[in-house]
């Protein structure tokens, strides 16, 4: 059984324009100890998939239907005390913004200090211990000093790092990052993502990692789902998305991804790429291409390989 499950999600916002569909019909799992990633365009979905799974809502928003099941429990259906109890513990989220996601009126040591009394009934001193060791572990040099220090203080990088010191205080059973390493230059990128993956692989924590990098999402993520307008297009194993690309959209980021190579040089007459190729007899992406939207029909292409098509022939498939 997966640990994390989400069915047919739907998450809208109550606008006086009408509901805005952030999130539109959305399922996927995630196993113990493995990475999923989610990629697409900024207003895809990504966050907001994310921010449903532990109901960070606005208040014009809320889960309309759909399911989200966490270790065999239908946390969708918690009320706000019962996912104060998983927040932070069983399930932690880096955000992307850590500027205005820390507490500008708290120190770091406040703020880490805080989840570890919380959720793992630790004491002052025990919790202060705990934060420094916290602060080393994602690189923090002089960690004693940052401890002591309000958010304002800090760089965008080092905010960064804080905030996945938090998120990782109290190894967590499923990790939600997004966009973790936006503000961190290579070096500290790397040294988050090794971290993370070190987490993965000593705790078997599982993480969902949202990104519009597909490089860093080769070197995090076991299985991928591509979003586009709130739905997922295309769901696979990471090397078959990279090796073997169906849906067009998918393409069109994977070619985005590869020019920026900056040693390439293509012809100016070489055609360009056809991104509705894998059309045959079976299904074609008339609804995309003609639209813009996802298709509606989810059809196997190879094994854990699925694609959002419109299929020309439901009887025979």
């Amino acid at each position: 059984m997966s640990l994390l499950e989400v069915k047919n999600l739907h998450t809208y916002f109550d606008t006086k324009r009408g509901l805005v569909k952030a999130v539109n019909g959305v399922s996927f799992s995630v196993d113990e100890g493995r990475t999923l990633g989610i990629v697409g365009e900024s207003g895809s979905g990504k966050s907001q998939t994310a921010m449903s799974i532990l109901q960070l809502f606005e208040s014009n928003q809320k889960i309309y239907d759909g399911e989200i099941i966490f270790d065999g429990e239908v946390i969708s259906k918690y009320n706000e005390n019962q996912l104060r109890k998983i927040r932070g513990n069983d399930i932690s989220m880096i955000f992307q913004e850590p500027m205005t996601s820390l507490n500008p009126v708290f120190t770091v040591e406040k703020q880490i200090s805080e989840v570890l009394i919380l959720h793992q009934g630790m004491t002052k001193k025990e919790a202060s211990v705990k934060s420094k060791e916290m602060l080393e572990a994602v690189k923090i040099p002089n960690a004693e000093r940052v401890l002591k220090s309000y958010p304002h203080q800090l760089s965008g990088g080092m905010s960064q790092r804080v905030m996945i010191a938090m998120a990782l205080a109290c190894n967590p059973r499923i990790l939600i990052a997004d966009e973790p390493t936006t503000a961190l230059d290579v070096i500290i990128q790397a040294e988050i993502l090794k971290l993370m993956n070190d987490l993965k692989t000593n705790f078997k924590t599982s993480i969902l990692f949202i990104t519009h990098d597909l490089g860093v999402i080769s070197q995090m993520a076991d299985d991928v789902i591509v979003m586009y307008g709130g739905k997922i297009v295309e769901a696979a194993p990471i090397m078959s998305i990279f090796k073997d690309a169906r849906h067009p959209y998918t393409k069109r980021l994977m070619a985005a991804f590869l020019k920026t190579d900056i040693n390439s040089r293509k012809d100016h007459d070489q055609v360009a790429p056809d991104l509705y190729e894998a059309e045959n007899e079976v299904f074609d992406f008339k609804n995309f291409r003609e639209n813009g939207v996802a298709d509606s029909d989810w059809h196997q292409v190879a094994d854990n390989h699925f694609v959002a098509v419109n299929l020309l022939n439901k009887e025979n498939v």
